[in-house]
């Protein structure tokens, strides 16, 4: 759970960066409900910040002039990258990271010119982004931040985790990397119980333990990779195989990492998927830039026939 303290110092930071804000205002970038919001003032007061307070209107809290730091210099093309980390910051799906942002953004604009702050509010306000974000569990970021710390140190830990059909398990893990892929973080590593790699989902990661244990990691591991080609090949209801009429390079450029696996073959290149839903696989081949032969199922083929004849169908001239 984030801890109030963290929310205080963001609020403080709000309050430095600008003249003066409003009740609800503070609330919505703190994450907080505005009660809390006058709690969290009440606490600057007691250890003697100078915070002003006007009800009313056109009222807010603001602070007396004073506890400012010299300005940053930051070019242009700095300011962009600051303002879209943190925008695609926001997006991550790491519960209760918002006051941290907040107060990041809140630190950047209070000691950067005027001109840069523009720019990082600028982006904030009117860019999207969709990083197909999923709900994780509150403990995701102490988490990332725990094995992320444990990965780079190569200290093994042992996770309690629990799987997708809710069974629960002690794993002594080597984490070589992070991930953020499909909507969800993973942790990737050599997994002692499996004796193999395995990747871990880190809303199902109950508690993470470090092990007196050291270990090596993989030079030049490619963790978004081996995301890509295990939620490729888990196992589904269809195996699809198909044959591409095209070179790798090509094959790759056209066909998203999580749809399969791609190896050359003597007069192509091999697909190699799994699916659940032999419709949804018929339109994603149906959007290849080049010929294929399905070579099993035969169920595929067949929703290859439908498909087509569904956009013939849509693209028929009425009669008249």
């Amino acid at each position: 759970m984030e801890k109030p303290t963290s929310r205080v110092l963001a609020l403080l930071e709000l309050l430095q960066s600008h003249p003066r804000l409003a009740g609800p205002e503070l609330a919505r970038r703190l994450g907080v409900d505005a009660r809390t919001v006058r709690r969290y003032i009440a606490h600057l007061l007691e250890l003697g910040v100078p915070v002003d307070a006007e009800r009313g209107r056109d009222g807010g809290y603001g602070l007396r002039p004073g506890h400012k730091l010299p300005p940053m210099m930051f070019t242009a093309d700095e300011a962009m990258a600051l303002a879209i980390g943190l925008r695609a910051a926001r997006e991550l799906g790491l519960n209760g990271i918002l006051p941290a942002i907040s107060s990041t953004q809140a630190k950047l604009e209070r000691v950067m010119p005027a001109a840069c702050a523009k720019r990082i509010g600028d982006v904030n306000e009117v860019v999207a982004l969709d990083l197909a974000q999923t709900s994780t569990g509150p403990g995701a970021r102490s988490e990332l931040l725990a094995l992320s710390a444990a990965a780079r140190a190569q200290q093994r830990v042992r996770l309690q985790y629990r799987s997708r059909d809710d069974t629960e398990t002690a794993r002594d893990v080597d984490v070589y990397g992070l991930g953020f892929r499909g909507g969800a973080w993973y942790a990737v590593g050599h997994c002692h119980l499996r004796q193999d790699l395995r990747s871990f989902r880190l809303d199902r990661v109950q508690g993470v333990e470090a092990l007196p244990a050291s270990f090596g990691r993989p030079a030049h591991f490619d963790v978004l990779a081996y995301l890509a080609n295990s939620i490729a090949t888990l196992p589904r209801s269809y195996t699809v195989l198909a044959l591409l009429h095209t070179d790798l390079a090509s094959a790759r450029r056209a066909v998203q990492p999580e749809l399969g696996v791609l190896e050359a073959a003597g007069n192509g290149v091999q697909l190699l998927a799994q699916a659940d839903d032999l419709e949804s696989m018929a339109r994603e081949l149906g959007r290849l830039p080049f010929g294929f032969r399905v070579l099993k199922p035969l169920a595929l083929r067949r929703a290859l026939a439908a498909h087509g004849q569904a956009l013939i169908d849509s693209a028929a001239l009425p009669e008249r």
